[in-house]
């Protein structure tokens, strides 16, 4: 079986056989590059690049910044270095690729597609200026069917669209929102109302003029969803709201990198899935990543935290106290622990070589002092615990008491050189060559009186852990063995936690190696998996050992400029996540 699929019903019109490149294809020549484009005068951001052949300059645009901006619909392949996609062509045009020389990006050759469709096409600094041909939208026709509604815009030439809103509905029956943005003019024909009832699949409708574009606005069903085709012939933007599972995407985006989208069904329930397949063989480097190189302490979009990492893709992580903005599991990163585990939650670990382990995780700490030892219950932690926390540089460069009553010590190269309680300040420095003692409804006596000289002894249980040096944690733990072993209760996550539906992501692992990073939303007709589901599903795919991310509204899964499980303005802030980056050596 090809390494790179699951063991699910394969894609019509995929060859198993297709031969990959051993290594990505960089555009190591690049001459220009920037992450801003102007379309018609409109800027977005979008990275693309520009390179020199044999023909003059090669203008490559990312593939995310196409989809996501100018509305390709990007198709199944197993060649990385050619991307099919539809864009008001009978046919789909072939696009060249090249990954852009961080690899966080894969450019789309669009020197010939733009000439196709009369763009002119102008690299200034960090934008890449586009002129298009002035479109416009005629008329808007809209007709019931059994499954749902259609939405037909009659337009005289190709023209970008991209979906400016979609919010989400969790429980699968409060009414859905969405916004389209055409590149083109709205004829007064074009200009509509319309309501239907409740009960139907399309609520209501508005196609209104806004800045030289048209912006069709609807509220659906909770259950539905919007699915966009493009037609040639005459040129036609079609908006389907339908409720059924989208069409089944598998993209080799990489070697040992490859997108795939598709349904799995448990019983009488369909559930469609997004992951990423990866071959850690194939030269990928998984590390933990977070959004504040300078602080532990801090929230972003996973979309800002996997761009500033120049990471090709990235799944959300491990869970955080969202108030405070500080971690509340395991991170370790290159054999540098960066926050301890907490309540002996599940967490994956890895290697630099591709080994891969999951397991639920504690850290033992000792503090030696000249009288003795004292446990260090959490390291660099949002979680806190009765006892000793140690808060280091990694924390940031201060401190602020998570309890009223807490007594902050200082140590400095090894040695105890202040001891304050913490109502004496909002908060306190770190110091550079040492860390804070954060001593919580614990007398350590003498042991830690200034001048006292101290040392620390650290080991993870299971001791197995000791030697991969990354980390993160999550939990639960849903696969081991091929085995479901969740146990919601001995990770001490609280009910309703184990049996709520909601969306979901997760690492996992299959028998040969190939590691998956999916995310999950709501099902056909339904709300999300809960997390038996959660862990079945991912057995069908195929998982020997699966953990569970923080999901809710936190689930998120980014590759190469883009959120494939979502719209980015629905996607929450996190702490920290899993990042893929590529290998430049062939």
């Amino acid at each position: 079986m090809n390494r790179y699929l699951l063991p699910l019903p394969i894609i019509a019109g995929m060859s198993l056989a297709a031969s990959v490149p051993s290594a990505p294809i960089f555009a190591q020549a690049v001459t220009q590059q920037g992450t801003q484009i102007q379309l018609n005068g409109k800027t977005f951001n979008a990275a693309w690049g520009a390179w020199a052949s044999g023909s003059g300059q090669t203008i490559g645009i990312s593939d995310s910044g196409l989809r996501q901006r100018i509305g390709a619909d990007l198709l199944s392949t197993n060649t990385p270095e050619r991307q099919p996609i539809n864009w008001f062509t009978s046919q789909p045009t072939v696009l060249a690729a090249r990954h852009a020389p961080s690899g966080a990006y894969r450019y789309l050759d669009v020197t010939s597609f733009a000439q196709t469709f009369g763009w002119q096409m102008q690299p200034q600094g960090n934008v890449l200026r586009i002129q298009a041909p002035a479109a416009q939208a005629q008329s808007v026709r809209l007709g019931r069917q059994t499954w749902g509604h259609r939405v037909v815009v009659d337009l005289d030439r190709p023209a970008a669209w991209r979906m400016t809103d979609l919010t989400v509905s969790r429980d699968a029956v409060k009414p859905r929102t969405f916004s389209l943005t055409l590149d083109a003019a709205a004829a007064s024909a074009a200009l509509q109302r319309w309501k239907g009832s409740s009960t139907e699949a399309l609520r209501n409708l508005e196609v209104k003029p806004q800045a030289g574009q048209t912006v069709i606005t609807g509220e659906i069903a909770g259950n539905m969803r919007p699915q966009i085709s493009m037609v040639p012939n005459p040129n036609r933007l079609v908006i389907d709201i339908l409720a059924s599972a989208p069409q089944p995407r598998s993209i080799l985006w990489a070697p040992g990198l490859r997108w795939q989208e598709q349904s799995v069904t448990l019983g009488n329930r369909q559930f469609p899935v997004v992951w990423l397949a990866l071959d850690a063989q194939q030269g990928l480097k998984m590390q933990p990543i977070w959004g504040n190189p300078n602080a532990l302490v801090g929230i972003n979009p996973l979309l800002s935290i996997a761009e500033r990492s120049q990471v090709a893709a990235a799944i959300n992580g491990g869970y955080f106290n969202r108030n405070n903005q500080t971690t509340l599991g395991a991170l370790r990163r290159a054999g540098q622990w960066i926050s301890s585990p907490v309540l002996g939650r599940g967490v994956v670990a890895w290697s630099d070589q591709g080994q891969l382990a999951m397991g639920r995780l504690a850290l033992r700490e000792t503090l030696v002092t000249p009288s003795g030892q004292l446990p260090i219950v959490s390291r660099d932690s949002g979680y806190p615990q009765r006892g000793i926390a140690l808060y280091s540089p990694v924390w940031g460069a201060s401190y602020t008491p998570i309890l009223e009553t807490e007594k902050i010590i200082s140590v400095v190269n090894d040695r105890v050189v202040d001891q304050k309680d913490s109502k004496s300040a909002a908060s306190f420095p770190i110091p550079r060559n040492g860390y804070l003692l954060v001593l919580r409804s614990f007398d350590a006596g003498t042991a830690l009186a200034s001048g006292n000289s101290l040392s620390i002894q650290t080991t993870a249980l299971p001791t197995q852990f000791n030697q991969f040096p990354n980390i993160v944690g999550a939990g639960p733990l849903l696969v081991q063995n091929s085995q479901i072993v969740l146990n919601a209760a001995t990770e001490q996550f609280r009910p309703p936690f184990d049996t709520q539906s909601a969306p979901r992501s997760a690492i996992a692992q299959q028998a040969d190696g190939t590691i998956l990073l999916a995310a999950a939303h709501n099902r056909i007709n339904g709300p999300g998996p809960n997390l038996r589901e959660w862990a079945e599903i991912l057995r069908k795919m195929g998982a020997t050992q699966a953990l569970n991310l923080d999901g809710g509204s936190s689930t998120a899964l980014y590759l190469g400029g883009q959120l494939l499980d979502r719209h980015p303005g629905t996607a929450a802030r996190v702490q920290n996540a899993i990042g893929v980056s590529l290998s430049q050596s062939p």
